[in-house]
């Protein structure tokens, strides 16, 4: 089973193309072109790289969440498109989860965290069980220091995100004995991405197209300054 993922929920856009248990090609680009610029492009590029069409794919993959608002709107429009023309499947896999499966090595608490503005994370706490990637909260919008809380004094614990770039200095004065990721680490792949949606494919799940739509967590700006106005007024 081929298929083609997409993240595009943080400033870096990442595409891969997946086989099995086999990572065949990938692309990273953090550059300062908008991803409704270059995403199309970097599909295409990789596919052709690889010597595939979209008839060797059998499904997507696309990053449903949470992240930029913008962000997820092209990667989720794009991937729809894809499906609509093509009619293949598409599966939406959440973006802490991606994060979380690239650390999922660590032995002890898994806290990726993605940077929501004003000292503000998207997280959901994962940990290693038997091999196996497992939850141990919902995803959720919390501030730096809600993280205390949440973490309820755990003593191993990783923090992996581009939150980790945003709030480090905070994060080691809260917990000082915690791991802060590097690069490596921080970015949600779209490899990750794919190796959690093929699971979901052979065991028969997929989203529908028509009602599959982003995990926000939160309103927009936008929307937050539309109501202020409204009770202003």
């Amino acid at each position: 089973m081929k298929i083609l993922s997409v993240d595009t929920s943080t400033n870096i856009a990442s595409v891969a193309v997946l086989e099995d248990d086999k990572v065949l090609g990938e692309i990273n680009l953090n550059f300062k072109n908008s991803h409704s610029i270059i995403i199309m492009d970097m599909m295409i590029n990789l596919l052709n790289t690889l010597n595939l069409t979209l008839d060797d794919i059998y499904g997507f993959v696309v990053s449903k969440g949470p992240g930029s608002f913008t962000g997820l709107r092209i990667g989720i429009s794009t991937i729809k498109g894809l499906c609509h023309g093509s009619g293949k499947p598409l599966i939406g896999v959440s973006s802490l989860d991606s994060l979380a499966m690239s650390s999922m090595n660590f032995h002890g608490v898994i806290a990726p965290i993605i940077n929501a503005l004003r000292d503000n994370v998207y997280t959901c706490l994962f940990e290693n069980v038997e091999g196996s990637l497992t939850k141990l909260t919902d995803y959720l919008l919390i501030s730096i220091y809600e993280l205390k809380d949440l973490l309820n004094n755990q003593e191993k614990v990783l923090f992996v995100g581009d939150g980790v770039n945003a709030y480090g200095d905070a994060l080691t004065l809260l917990f000082p004995d915690c791991i802060l990721g590097n690069d490596l680490f921080n970015y949600v792949k779209a490899s990750s991405l794919g190796f959690i949606g093929i699971k979901y494919f052979k065991s028969g799940k997929e989203d529908d197209i028509i009602t599959f739509s982003p995990l926000y967590l939160k309103k927009s700006y936008a929307e937050e300054m539309l109501e202020v106005k409204y009770k202003n007024e």
